[in-house]
């Protein structure tokens, strides 16, 4: 069986297909992988650049009521 013409529309349907399928594929795995990582433990805990400016904060806060009391 020869195809003799090749839509344009299913062309882009079957790129849209293959991407989609790739996509959810990759992420399917990265979930997969986070979840077993966490369930034994090996899961890196990461910093949140917004919660170690807030643990400066009150370490310098902490710092300065200690000097006030003394």
């Amino acid at each position: 069986m020869y195809f003799l013409y090749f839509d344009p529309g299913l062309g882009t349907m079957i790129a849209q297909a293959t991407i989609a399928v790739v996509a959810g594929v990759a992420l399917f795995s990265k979930t997969i992988m986070y979840k077993i990582k966490s369930f034994l433990g090996i899961h890196k805990k990461e910093d949140d650049f917004y919660d170690s400016i807030d643990e400066v904060e009150e370490k310098e806060n902490t710092k300065e009521n200690e000097s006030n009391i003394k």
